[in-house]
């Protein structure tokens, strides 16, 4: 790489790192007008057309504010844990390829700032040290209210990343690849939410618990925990915390988009022909933290002990099926042909409808039942 190659990578990361910025701005007051149009509100009003600069505002007013800190703490960690949650959410990204390329100066520069052979893999690491930053931000205010935030993220997450991981696992199988833009390539007929819609389904559900978004945002439960891990922050450290979750929510749904919807593929015109990828990208991103939103608006927060158990005792077997039925959809063609292949799963699938529908009625009557 010479001179030029690094000055169009230094200015990729800037344009990529300045553009979850404003993502995360329109993001949050996206947010709090659905949410209120949901609720017959209006919603913020005052800062900007129709309060769209109400984002800018609060971190202008947090940068500004009187950053407190507990005299119990453990000052370095308790310095260090915010940077540390909001830094793995924007390296996530790095993999995400959201758009073709284009050419400056003679060099093609595609729309992704990295593209390693392992670049799921990078994705889960990334989101396996977010938690790092939450546990030690609880551990390092001296409080019990944070504390018992951070085990609860800890405990949240590491549950939840295994039902991810596993809906990834199906998703990498059935494509037969870990590189993203390999993936997106993969799917240039079918987008692979038609043949993994249960992988779809089980990732947008563990993307929640790992956002910590309603209905599951036990770690920082208000009528519980108070604040819950961030509880004794304050000023802009509170803000990074507060960025590093909306960013990761972004990230969350880019992912979604790339294994499952195609990534940046839709129809498009002749006419400035790297444009159209980037919005069909935007387009699905959006549509992914709207259905994220409308769940945060719809549902209540539901009990500790509930969410753990549908995660090991729902989530999880479900992956584990769900992962061994895509290895026999991938296999078994090569080996029976497809059409003995395509009847067996017609069979298998009848029998489950049917079982669905025959075990509420063959299921015993409660006894206070029988006697009316």
């Amino acid at each position: 790489m010479d001179l030029l190659d690094w000055a169009l990578l230094l200015g990729r990361v800037a344009v990529v790192f300045a553009g979850l910025l404003v993502t995360v701005m329109l993001l949050i007051w996206m947010e709090r007008k659905v949410i209120a149009d949901m609720q017959t509100r209006m919603g913020p009003m005052r800062a900007g057309p129709r309060g769209v600069l109400i984002t800018l505002a609060d971190g202008i007013k947090l940068f500004f504010k009187e950053g407190i800190v507990p005299a119990e703490a453990d000052r370095p960690v308790y310095l260090i844990a915010p940077v540390i949650a909001m830094l793995p959410a924007f390296l996530a990204f790095a993999v995400i390829p959201f758009g073709t390329s284009v050419t400056l100066f003679g060099r093609e520069v595609p729309f992704q700032l990295a593209d390693p052979s392992i670049g799921i893999l990078w994705v889960l690491a990334m989101a396996s040290l977010g938690v790092y930053g939450i546990v030690l931000a609880g551990w390092s205010s001296g409080s019990n209210y944070p504390l018992l935030g951070a085990v609860r993220s800890s405990a949240q997450i590491i549950s939840y990343e295994i039902g991810m991981s596993l809906a990834l696992v199906a998703v990498l199988m059935y494509s037969g690849s870990l590189r993203l833009s390999e993936i997106v390539e993969a799917q240039a007929r079918v987008w692979n939410v038609i043949p993994q819609f249960p992988a779809f389904v089980v990732y947008l559900i563990a993307g929640l618990a790992e956002t910590n978004r309603p209905p599951f945002d036990l770690p920082e439960a208000e009528s519980e925990l108070v604040a819950g891990f961030h509880t004794e922050y304050s000023g802009i450290r509170f803000a990074l915390f507060y960025l590093g979750e909306y960013v990761n929510t972004v990230t969350v749904a880019s992912v979604a988009v790339t294994l499952f919807l195609g990534g940046w593929r839709g129809p498009a015109p002749d006419v400035l022909p790297w444009v159209w990828p980037l919005l069909w990208f935007l387009a699905k991103v959006l549509a992914v933290v709207y259905g994220y939103v409308w769940v945060r608006a719809t549902l209540p927060r539901i009990r500790f002990d509930r969410l753990m158990a549908f995660g090991w005792k729902v989530l999880i077997p479900f992956g584990l099926v769900w992962v061994l039925l895509t290895g026999a959809i991938v296999v078994l063609p090569d080996v029976y042909g497809r059409g003995p292949v395509v009847a067996g799963a017609a069979v298998v699938f009848g029998a489950l409808v049917l079982a669905s529908v025959a075990a509420p009625l063959l299921r015993p009557r409660p006894a206070a039942e029988v006697g009316r």
